[in-house]
């Protein structure tokens, strides 16, 4: 399918039918940490970028095997909320299915009334929000010039006040950078005006757009939890985690291939004709095996295996 991804196993949503409205990487930031690598489609122009009636034919698909769904997700390889067909796609799930239906949003377009009003019937949104000043927004997401931080946390308030759903704020950190008190500060008071419903602290854990996008370790993690509030849980993983076993052909397929050479997400994508979000999944589990790591070249992020050293 060429929109649909998953079922992935989510800690936050449970088992999650991804739904992807934006060609690969088409998005209004080009952050620092996105883990698909930098942003190729720079853009705010919202259009049906893809068929929302040939999303909902492969959703109903989808929906056909026999798998117990907990959310249907608006995420993907890109902005979502970029498809001006957002809300008609909210409105035509609803008519079909009682699975509750998740939106994953950079934030950015809630300052948008029209945004707002296409988003209400969805369940479950969850807004980013990674800085509360103009110069570290613009370290940190790279927006486009138009973009004001003051605008974002203005929309995502409002839109919080009038949502009969569920708004969660999730804050991404990256050592150095928006990490610092002055920060958390403004932080702390822009979460006490918009008042979400929980915010999920997250912070670089996989191969980075940007070499010199860090992490912030556990215990550093854990202090700004508490200085945060009481709403605030840490989602990031730290430590090795037990790799899975290579169950899944795509997996074998994507680790054959780059065994024969360096690859990109896109490269696998389009390659093994999997979804960009299905790929990165792979990828994922064979970093935390220890099988592959990631170089970049020519603002391109790759992937190849480690070779082991000989002793």
């Amino acid at each position: 399918m060429k929109h649909i991804y998953g079922p992935v196993s989510s800690r936050r949503l449970g088992l999650s039918l991804g739904v992807d409205l934006v060609p690969f990487k088409t998005c209004n930031f080009d952050c620092i940490y996105c883990q698909l690598g930098r942003t190729t489609r720079k853009t705010e122009k919202r259009r049906e970028w893809v068929s929302i009636e040939e999303v909902i034919e492969e959703l109903k698909a989808a929906l056909s095997c026999e798998h117990k769904i907990d959310y249907l997700t608006f995420s993907g390889s890109g902005e979502p909320t970029l498809n001006s067909g957002l809300g008609e796609a909210i409105k035509k799930i609803k008519g079909f299915t009682a699975i509750q239906v998740a939106v994953l949003t950079n934030g950015a377009l809630l300052r948008s009334a029209e945004v707002r009003e296409e988003l209400m019937e969805s369940d479950l949104i969850v807004p980013s929000l990674d800085a509360a000043s103009q110069r570290v927004f613009e370290k940190v997401n790279r927006p486009l010039p138009s973009i004001s931080i003051e605008e974002v946390i203005e929309g995502i308030r409002a839109f919080k006040k009038a949502y009969r759903g569920t708004l969660w704020l999730e804050i991404m950190l990256v050592k150095g950078v928006n990490d610092s008190p002055d920060e958390l500060q403004r932080m702390r008071e822009v979460i006490s005006r918009i008042a979400p419903h929980k915010v999920q602290l997250n912070t670089v854990v996989r191969p980075p757009s940007e070499a010199y996008a860090l992490p912030l370790i556990r215990e550093e993690m854990d202090k700004v939890r508490v200085f945060l509030g009481s709403q605030c849980e840490v989602i990031a993983r730290f430590g090795p985690r037990e790799p899975p076993p290579l169950e899944r052909e795509e997996e074998k397929a994507i680790w054959e291939s780059l065994q024969r050479r360096p690859a990109t997400i896109k490269d696998l994508a389009d390659g093994l004709g999997l979804h960009p979000n299905e790929t990165l999944k792979y990828i994922k589990k064979l970093i935390d095996a220890g099988k592959i790591e990631a170089i970049s070249f020519g603002n391109k992020r790759y992937y190849k295996p480690i070779k082991k050293k000989e002793r």
